[in-house]
């Protein structure tokens, strides 16, 4: 018993793994965005009226939004997409059009061409409806996806399928496949079961992960990562870590990603999940110092802004 608990620990130990070197790689969720309350949320809660004060003029999902992220220090910007009628997919959060926009309906019922006449800042209030501080500044600034491309030809990018529509990971997976090789290197997706297990099987070169397939992935690793072998829902994945989570996985951090490295998979530190449909990022300098030191995976985050100042001083 002494000689196998001695063998499983020296298999999962990260003391005795080789350290993982480098900076963490932080990802910007929706990039620069207005912070929003988080209590009691579900799928359909307007979030632009539960806006906090501003501390910033930026509109989450837009070009500018993206750009000041990467100039912040962000590696990869998350981003949201909904396919359009005219073909093309645009980049949005929402479902429908009501809460953050001047516009109604469907986001996916409309055209790109109608969504471009949008005011996506509209619906922004944080004082209960009294004041709308972005209303007519966000008209015409929904971007589609090509544009993104266009404007990040060599950018990281985290693309969130929305929907649990198949066809819409088969267009997606067309557009992705138009793209060379070394392009999509740089893409991962994830979102819903039924897009995201048609986009893995079109594009394997793209990394994706879908909540069946996360927690797939960890209750899996924690049942028999001891024996270094790696579940197939983690291989060529997303592999998302609540910090929560963390100690239970075998090897955390070095072997654990030393092992997720070798099967073409990102590890990201999430904030806390204490169950729902929400998730937190690592947010705060209290969250960040619950990473071990030296941690050199991902980190998503919705304050990329602070957060990179804290990466880059712990770096120092």
């Amino acid at each position: 018993m002494v000689a196998v608990a001695s063998g499983i620990y020296i298999n999962n130990t990260s003391l005795l793994a080789p350290h993982q070197d480098g900076k963490p790689v932080l990802l910007a969720h929706r990039g620069i965005a207005q912070r929003f309350d988080e209590r009691d949320l579900d799928n359909d809660t307007c979030t632009a009226a539960r806006m906090l004060p501003p501390a910033h003029d930026y509109l989450e999902n837009t070009l500018r939004s993206m750009r000041a992220s990467f100039e912040a220090g962000a590696d990869v910007v998350e981003l949201d997409v909904h396919p359009t009628t005219d073909g093309e997919f645009a980049v949005f959060h929402d479902w429908t059009l009501d809460c953050r926009t001047d516009g109604n309906g469907v986001t996916r019922a409309q055209t790109m061409a109608k969504l471009k006449t949008l005011d996506i800042g509209y619906g922004y209030t944080a004082d209960g409806g009294k004041t709308f501080p972005f209303r007519g500044k966000g008209v015409g600034m929904m971007p589609a996806l090509s544009e993104v491309f266009a404007a990040f030809p060599d950018k990281k990018l985290l693309i969130n399928v929305k929907s649990r529509d198949p066809d819409e990971g088969e267009r997606l997976a067309g557009v992705l496949n138009a793209l060379s090789a070394e392009r999509r290197r740089t893409i991962m997706v994830y979102g819903g079961n039924e897009p995201i297990e048609v986009i893995r099987r079109l594009t394997p070169d793209v990394r994706t992960v879908s909540r069946g397939a996360i927690r797939s992935c960890l209750t899996r690793y924690i049942g028999y990562g001891w024996t270094g072998l790696v579940p197939a829902a983690c291989r060529n994945a997303i592999v998302l870590v609540p910090i929560n989570a963390a100690p239970w996985l075998w090897g955390w951090p070095d072997r654990l990603l030393a092992r997720m490295n070798a099967v073409n998979s990102a590890v990201f530190a999430l904030g806390p999940y204490s169950g729902g449909e929400f998730s937190t990022g690592i947010d705060t300098a209290e969250i960040f110092a619950r990473l071990p030191q030296g941690y050199s995976g991902g980190i998503w985050t919705n304050e990329i802004e602070a957060i990179a100042k804290i990466a880059g001083s712990s770096r120092d």
